[in-house]
């Protein structure tokens, strides 16, 4: 063998082993990240995605009446409007974009919910359990800020007919109950509050119920929420797509008239 056969054998045994050293195993599983790595990042405030599937082919089937449940359901929500009236009469009432201020809390996370098959074909989705309401401001473009509670408790949502289960195809639309913003240890800057405080800080207490800003009133709103699954990954059962939310702001505790706001963004859901 001479010099030169010599090296070439080298060279492709040192580009053989470089190659298999450097390469990482087949469907390795990435490391996960620390929580110094995680804090303050945003990160933990993002849902995870559905890497595989299209819409109107994917399918996780389901038998009549027999419910399925959805766990670690979280909602992301990514763009905010705030309904702003017009500056005179002919210029209608319309939705504005708005910056969020909580940047890193305005994600919903770790929901249950059960999805039942209904005998005409339609998909009924009730919330259970989780963390499903999440307080949130945002600020309109003239500087006005805005308080809302971003929720989706108990929601229940249904799905246009003649499905067979789960598909890529489903369009949830359904109404959620929006808490109080503020709870009832609250008190305004009169000192009035709903468990606590004044009942009144007027002159005359007796007139009380004259002045909306001293009745306190601990109601559920509602907002209308509707859901869109736009991938499913059968192998993982695993869902995502995309969400819009209507529903009315605070109203410390029904001082003020509330302000609609629209939220839309992506959700994810495992199936079991």
């Amino acid at each position: 063998m001479n010099f030169s056969a010599i090296l070439r054998w080298g060279f492709a045994l040192c580009l053989a082993l470089s190659l298999t050293i450097g390469a990482s195993p087949a469907g390795a599983v990435p490391k996960p990240l620390t929580y110094d790595e995680i804090v303050g990042t945003g990160l933990a405030n993002k849902c995870p995605d559905v890497s595989e599937g299209s819409r109107g082919r994917a399918v996780i089937p389901m038998e009549v009446g027999k419910p399925v449940e959805l766990y670690n359901l979280c909602l992301e929500p990514t763009n905010f409007f705030v309904k702003e009236e017009g500056n005179n009469k002919r210029k209608k009432a319309e939705f504005v974009p708005t910056k969020l201020l909580t940047r890193a809390t305005s994600s919903l996370d770790f929901i249950q919910a059960t999805v039942t098959l209904q005998p005409d074909g339609s998909l009924k989705l009730v919330e259970k359990e989780g963390l499903d309401y999440q307080p949130l401001t945002v600020q309109m473009p003239g500087g006005e800020r805005v308080a809302a509670l971003f929720s989706i408790k108990n929601y229940v949502g249904v799905s246009q007919p003649g499905l067979i289960g789960l598909t890529t195809s489903a369009d949830f639309e359904g109404v959620t109950e929006i808490p109080t913003y503020r709870g009832a240890s609250f008190i305004d800057p009169k000192g009035r509050g709903l468990a606590i405080g004044y009942d009144s800080a007027e002159a005359l207490p007796a007139k009380k119920d004259e002045y909306e800003a001293s009745i306190k009133k601990d109601e559920f709103l509602q907002g209308k929420l509707s859901m869109q699954i736009e991938k499913i990954n059968s192998a993982t059962r695993e869902i995502a797509g995309t969400f819009e939310c209507e529903q009315p702001s605070d109203t410390e505790f029904g001082a003020f008239a509330p302000k609609e706001v629209k939220m839309r963004g992506v959700f994810y859901a495992k199936v079991r």
